[in-house]
């Protein structure tokens, strides 16, 4: 299996704003005061056209899909929570926590990717879970290492442990399940999505340790990362604060290899850590200041990878 792919959909945004129904576990959201919703789409279209531009001169396959105004749906600029694209021809789709973000899913995404030329085999459907309040938001919920088959997972209100171990037994992965905290007005509060903390390339991983509070599950974590021969760059809780956990690899021209990150998160690492990751891949990173402060979500939640096999 491959960990990195040269192919990603991307979701334009419409009515792009601040989701108040996922506010309320999403801590790193921000209400942008004196900004019309108009305004706020605008530069949040902004931002998306130019990090497109970044990734395609890089040579990745963007396929970009305009997002409609009806549903209502102020978050599809995030697609990697609801579906995830498989070698296998597998695709998948998630529980939702927020009501309004269940609208995101779309079928008309499939029909283009195969078009494109991708092979859909099968689908297989974890939304009935939504009946039971139990959810498990994609690739922001589940941190899949393809290559050595596990799946890191930070438990919180929209990563259910008993879902995230059946997905593991479905696809054969391994899980490797902790919590993660981030502190909040002086208190420790779940993290809401593993991807926001850590990220896994084809030969480093990103991860902020400090987040894992129970020290034997942090051991666990690292150790399991080891196991595996990924260099491991630490990041700190501020410089999660500023979406630095929150990267994708990606392949480029060639097989090229990058890390695609906001400019924020690039800004909050230091030289020595950019150089680390540099030893391993060429860093690509956009200004996403608006998508950030409103969506409380960076540059990987952007992309769903499609690792769907080609005619």
């Amino acid at each position: 299996m491959n960990q990195t792919t040269n192919s990603i959909v991307m979701i334009r945004p419409v009515a792009f704003r601040m989701n108040e129904q996922t506010a309320v576990n999403n801590y790193y959201q921000k209400v942008l005061d004196g900004l019309s919703p108009e305004t706020v789409n605008a530069k949040a279209q902004e931002e998306f056209d130019a990090f497109v531009q970044k990734l395609r001169m890089a040579g990745v396959d963007v396929i970009v899909v305009e997002d409609t105004l009806e549903p209502n749906t102020p978050d599809s600029i995030f697609p990697n929570n609801w579906i995830s694209f498989h070698e296998t021809g597998d695709v998948v789709l998630y529980p939702m926590f927020a009501e309004n973000r269940r609208a995101e899913r779309r079928e008309d995404i499939l029909d283009i990717l195969e078009e494109k030329g991708f092979v859909v085999n099968d689908i297989m459907d974890y939304t009935s879970a939504e009946e039971d309040n139990i959810f498990l938001e994609g690739t922001g919920s589940l941190l899949l290492d393809r290559q050595n088959g596990k799946a890191y997972c930070a438990l919180s209100p929209r990563a259910d442990e008993e879902l995230m171990i059946e997905f593991c037994e479905d696809f054969e992965y391994t899980p490797v399940i902790f919590e993660a905290f981030q502190t909040v007005g002086g208190e420790r509060k779940l993290i809401y999505h593993t991807n926001v903390m850590m990220c896994i390339g084809d030969t480093f991983a990103v991860i902020c340790a400090d987040c894992i509070d129970d020290k034997k599950e942090r051991k666990m974590v690292l150790d399991s990362l080891r196991s595996d021969e990924k260099d491991i760059i630490l990041i700190t809780e501020e410089q999660v604060n500023n979406f630095a956990g929150n990267m994708l690899e990606v392949k480029g021209a060639d097989g090229k290899r990058y890390l695609v990150m906001s400019s924020s998160a690039y800004q909050a690492l230091t030289k020595k850590q950019i150089a680390q990751i540099e030893q391993h891949v060429t860093i690509l990173h956009s200004s996403l200041d608006t998508i950030e402060a409103c969506g409380g979500g960076s540059a990987r939640c952007m992309m769903a990878e499609v690792f769907l096999p080609k005619n």
